[in-house]
């Protein structure tokens, strides 16, 4: 073969390269695509021979360079492959990967969704994100999934050939029917996110490749250009060594999804970064206690105390003695270091002014609302109240509030939360001695209207000490599971506690009760 005179020029780097070979006064090469010219100037001592066999070696060498510089990978070198069927799932803010995931496992008949992939990596929801790569192989391999190897790394200065490989063994697993989730860049921008996306396919008459894009609805099927995504794919950390990440969905031993009920590590993951987001400012700490989220404005170490030995410690207790089920949904603790911080960002958060200088709970936002510096009795009180809700829905007003305000004082004894007199006790004496205690009849035939609005006072007191005394009598927790089981035969309460006082004539009983009040203490 002869090469006509000429210079090799690379089109895309326009440059030439000066290339010296014994025997050669100057040859000049530079390498792209496969239509290679070179000038020769020999040696007067050379044959014309030895210069061709000098250039057909140079045209090997250009010819590889070449071939490296283009990946060594040409279209003509896939066919056109698509894993067909594969349903499309809008990912949760950052569970990019976790969508990848579910897509496949839809794909496989396993019912098993973003959010339990989260769930089986092992993360700690504290940390308000979505699986890194490490954690979303972890959850991949405990569902059943064969990833293998994960990482590699790139040679910068042979990346076209090393980015070339990893597209061939990529494509030949889609040809094995199975798709990879890659991270990559999100796009081309100088300030853009790693995301992850599902291989789906390849389209050799265009070399595009298919893929999965979770981050939008109807992100099925879409098309990237095969050289955009060997510019997006590699991460690149470091200058001289870049990171490609592949994980191959290759199906193993699976296993179902779970049957579990009530929020997950994921649900705390998603709302903790909602939360984030609403924080009026960075003094806030955020943490799980669960059921509960607890978020305060004090210290971080007094956050964390009162998030153990306050919420922690009552939600145990009262688990131990009344409630089976906790909260149906994740409720949230704020904890206001002070009256002004109490009012001004109840107001910010939740568009409404307090009514109490202590705290509340509203159900409408899912929130217990805290003024801290007022103590922590409050703060149990409000805490009876959703699991209630959930345990008890049907309860009445009276028995609601007279629990909850039960423990409003309170500690420990014997193993059990136990209730001692506080400071409703002098209203309630006071109401006693003027005779303006109703009868336990009309106490507990209140409607939530009545109880809160007329004589909200006296109401709380004769309920809050109804229940002490029950407490005292070893009666409460029996009272309570009766009430429960039997309280659509009896909405107010009022036969059980009948039945268990094994009292006939509650007048008397209300006398007894009234002279036992008037002896207590606080």
């Amino acid at each position: 073969m002869w090469l006509p005179p000429g210079d090799i020029f690379d089109k895309r780097q326009h440059k030439q390269t000066p290339w010296p070979i014994n025997g050669c006064r100057r040859m000049i090469l530079s390498s792209h695509g496969f239509v290679i010219t070179c000038v020769v100037q020999p040696n007067e001592e050379f044959t014309m021979q030895r210069q061709h066999v000098l250039v057909l070696t140079a045209f090997a060498v250009v010819l590889s360079t070449a071939l490296a510089a283009q990946g060594a990978a040409h279209p003509s070198d896939f066919q056109s492959v698509l894993i067909k069927d594969v349903p499309h799932v809008r990912q949760k803010p950052d569970f990019c990967g976790e969508a990848c995931a579910e897509m496949f496992l839809r794909k496989l008949g396993r019912k098993i969704d973003q959010d339990e992939v989260f769930n089986r990596a092992e993360l700690d929801p504290q940390l308000g994100r979505g699986c890194y790569t490490r954690e979303l192989a972890r959850s991949l391999k405990n569902i059943g999934f064969n990833v293998g190897q994960v990482w590699y790394k790139i040679d910068r200065a042979a990346a076209a050939t090393e980015m070339g490989a990893q597209f061939r063994r990529l494509h030949e697993d889609l040809r094995q029917g199975v798709p990879s989730i890659i991270c990559m860049h999100y796009d081309a921008r100088p300030d853009t996110t790693e995301h992850f996306r599902l291989i789906v396919g390849y389209d050799a008459k265009t070399d595009e490749v298919l893929y999965h894009e979770p981050a939008v609805e109807n992100g099925g099927y879409r098309r990237m250009l095969r050289e955009e995504l060997l510019k997006l794919w590699p991460l690149k950390y470091r200058a001289k060594e870049w990171t490609v990440v592949r994980i191959p969905l290759k199906a193993a031993r699976l296993i179902r999804g779970s049957d579990a009920h009530g929020p997950s590590d994921a649900d705390y993951a998603q709302h903790i970064m909602r939360l984030k987001e609403r924080l009026p400012h960075e003094d806030f700490q955020v943490l799980i206690q669960k059921p509960f989220v607890v978020i305060g404005d004090e210290r971080p170490q007094t956050v964390r105390y009162r998030a153990v030995r306050t919420i922690k410690w009552a939600v145990d207790h009262l688990k131990k003695d009344y409630f089976s089920r906790d909260p149906d949904e994740i409720i949230d603790i704020w904890l206001f270091k002070d009256k002004e911080s109490y009012e001004t960002n109840t107001e910010k958060l939740f568009g409404e002014s307090p009514t109490t200088p202590f705290g509340y709970y509203t159900s409408r936002h899912r929130a217990l609302i805290m003024n801290i510096s007022t103590g922590g009795g409050t703060l149990v009180h409000e805490i009876v109240h959703p699991f209630i809700e959930s345990n008890f829905p049907d309860c009445p007003s009276w028995f609601n509030e007279g629990l909850a305000s039960l423990y409003e004082q309170c500690g420990e004894e014997e193993g059990r939360i136990h209730g001692y007199t506080n400071w409703r006790l002098a209203g309630l004496k006071e109401a006693i001695e003027h005779d303006r205690v109703p009868s336990f009849k009309t106490l507990t035939a209140t409607t939530t209207n009545e109880f809160y609005h007329e004589d909200r006072g006296t109401n709380y007191s004769q309920a809050r000490y109804l229940c002490y005394y029950l407490q005292q009598k070893g009666l409460l927790r029996k009272f309570y599971r009766q009430f429960r089981a039997s309280v659509k035969e009896d909405p107010t309460g009022y036969e059980t506690l009948k039945r268990i006082l094994k009292r006939k004539d509650m007048d008397a009983f209300k006398k007894e009760w009234q002279a036992y009040t008037l002896k207590l203490r606080t």
